[in-house]
């Protein structure tokens, strides 16, 4: 029977996945799991989105070389098909031999022979985390006696599973740390790849290969925001990339690209939004002239309509404007113009 303090200690683990700090609520819900279950070692798993490899995103007793490297030989054995297959983990105390899957008990492999038993380990339970319908990662934990785990430790641990995934899930709640709007699309960009967000449909703007070396220049930067607008399809997108701060590991070497639908603002045209970009550079009419193969008179007539589309009474506040409301179309050149230093408000 699950004891008073096993319930409150799965119940901590559930309220953790409320914490925006993902990396600090992973590191305490294995403590909270100790509470719950006797461990010597423990540690959580989160797939890397883009390489498939298991990634130790918290760990008791478990250094992240030797959780990562003892994950990256368990994936290839037939014992790990046995743990994504199985709802109720399973553990070293109750292995059945499953003949048409396995073969081969656990506890006479070789994994458990070469891996386990060399470091101390006696028992242990292995759960897969599942978050949206995905598999996230991987939880272990390991004890030195024998048959600690039995069916009702295996299950505690299977009722603890959705929030650990929750929590593991390096693409989780992403969107939520950064209050994106319901109906923003969304994506992570890492120099491996793109990497889609649950419950978002993808950001259009990333099939735009100018806007592929833009982010490439924000991620160079070292700027943590930047705010633009970029045309897409017969329209426009407010679209807004943010360099992650918090998270999990995978997350924050990443790029979060958000967008949202939106008109060019106060009415400007495109070619308005052009000349108030380079003019928010410094540019002056001639250099900007020349960039667009315009007459300087035809530049000085775009800067008297959008002073007058955005009531500013001079370039200087047009320019401002522009910048602090990231009214902006850059080009990857202009990146380092524009993009922000300092945490935003």
């Amino acid at each position: 029977m699950v004891s008073h303090h096993q319930l409150a200690a799965a119940t901590r683990i559930g309220m953790l996945t409320r914490e925006r700090d993902t990396a600090s609520a992973c590191t305490q819900a294995l403590h909270e799991l100790r509470r719950a279950l006797p461990l010597d070692a423990a540690t959580l798993l989160a797939i890397d989105p883009i390489t498939g490899a298991h990634l130790q995103v918290a760990g008791i007793g478990y250094t992240s070389t030797t959780s990562e490297s003892l994950a990256a030989e368990f994936v290839s054995t037939p014992w790990y098909a046995n743990v994504v297959r199985q709802t109720l983990p399973p553990s070293i105390t109750e292995d059945a031999e499953d003949t048409a899957s396995v073969g081969q008990r656990f506890r006479n492999g070789w994994f458990y022979a070469e891996r386990v038993r060399p470091a101390g380990f006696r028992d242990a339970l292995t759960g897969a985390l599942r978050h949206h319908g995905r598999l996230v990662g991987l939880v272990n934990v390991s004890v030195e006696g024998s048959g600690t785990y039995d069916t009702e430790a295996r299950h505690l641990l299977a009722s603890i599973l959705p929030a650990l995934g929750a929590l593991a899930d390096p693409t989780g709640h992403i969107g939520d740390l950064h209050d994106l709007p319901a109906a923003a699309g969304a994506n992570l960009v890492t120099a491996e790849g793109v990497v889609d967000l649950p419950g978002r449909h993808p950001a259009d703007v990333l099939a735009d290969n100018e806007f592929r070396r833009l982010v490439s220049a924000f991620t160079d930067s070292g700027g943590l925001r930047l705010r633009v607008l970029w045309p897409v399809g017969q329209g426009w997108n407010r679209v807004m990339l943010r360099r992650c701060t918090t998270g999990s590991p995978i997350a924050r070497r990443a790029v979060l690209v958000s967008e949202t639908p939106a008109r060019l603002p106060y009415g400007l045209s495109p070619r308005e939004l052009e000349v108030l970009t380079r003019a928010a550079r410094g540019q002056t009419n001639q250099a900007i002239a020349q960039a667009l193969f315009l007459s300087p008179r035809t530049i000085h007539s775009h800067i008297e309509h959008l002073l007058r589309k955005t009531g500013c009474a001079s370039r200087a506040e047009a320019t401002a404007l522009a910048v602090r409301d990231g009214v902006l179309r850059p080009t990857p050149q202009d990146v380092e113009h524009f993009v922000e230093r300092v945490p935003a408000d």
